[in-house]
């Protein structure tokens, strides 16, 4: 049996972590809500399977791209009705069938008891997030939760990564993005932070090809690679 790892260099990270797909499989109600307005247009339901790379890029575009596959694209003036449709619904149903990944809450526990600093990274509305999180008993893992809306501008923008370390009390020298699709692939590249991407998340595009410094297929193997990857970011102690 292996011996355990040695978390003690990670004391003082900051971990920014995605959400949908990363940290919460929520494909399930978030299709699931996805399905209910399709059909109250009067159109078929799409399988969770065709659905949950849409997920990737937040909520508008689960709802054009579920459209579009439907065969009715989204004009600009109906947007508006049935996102606010989509959401209330959605927020009704929030943690129904969503889950935390297999292995998140004990690697979570133990990054956090190793003094890390792990803090919430996501495109959905922070209220969204803070009631998704509350339902499922996962709020107390996290310094802070900090939605699109919580930040100058959404992920890809570094500004939204940056607000994200910052609330935790963090710096981008010493942190971490962990996610699942290109919008945090690319806040993670303009902050200058290094990169884990989880294999099992909502992607359209390969995770293989977002360019990540690790990729990991389960979350037992999260510590191992944030051990790998701190030793290129500055101590909170050292002058830089």
């Amino acid at each position: 049996m292996a011996a355990p790892l040695d978390l003690s260099a990670l004391a003082g990270a900051t971990l920014a972590f995605d959400l949908d797909g990363t940290l919460v499989d929520t494909a399930p109600d978030l299709v699931g809500t996805l399905n209910v307005i399709l059909q109250e247009e009067g159109h078929a339901p799409l399988p969770l399977a065709e659905a949950r790379p849409f997920i990737g890029k937040g909520a508008r575009w689960l709802l054009q791209r579920g459209f579009t596959e439907a065969g009715a694209p989204i004009s600009d003036d109906a947007m508006g009705g049935l996102f606010e449709r989509f959401i209330a619904r959605y927020n009704a149903h929030i943690a129904d069938e969503s889950r935390p990944f297999p292995g998140m809450v004990e690697t979570l526990e133990a990054l956090r008891g190793a003094g890390a600093r792990l803090v919430v990274c996501t495109n959905k509305r922070t209220d969204l997030s803070t009631n998704l999180l509350d339902a499922l008993n996962l709020s107390y893992l996290f310094e802070a939760i900090v939605g699109a809306d919580a930040a100058p501008a959404q992920k890809p923008d570094r500004r939204h990564l940056e607000t994200a370390i910052a609330r935790a009390g963090g710096r981008p020298d010493h942190a971490i993005m962990i996610g699942d699709a290109a919008p945090d692939a690319g806040a993670a590249k303009a902050a200058g932070v290094p990169l884990i991407l989880v294999s099992f998340g909502y992607t359209e595009v390969p995770v293989a090809e977002l360019g990540a410094d690790i990729l990991i297929g389960h979350y037992a193997d999260l510590p191992a690679a944030c051990l790998q990857l701190l030793p290129a970011c500055p101590r909170p102690n050292e002058t830089l």
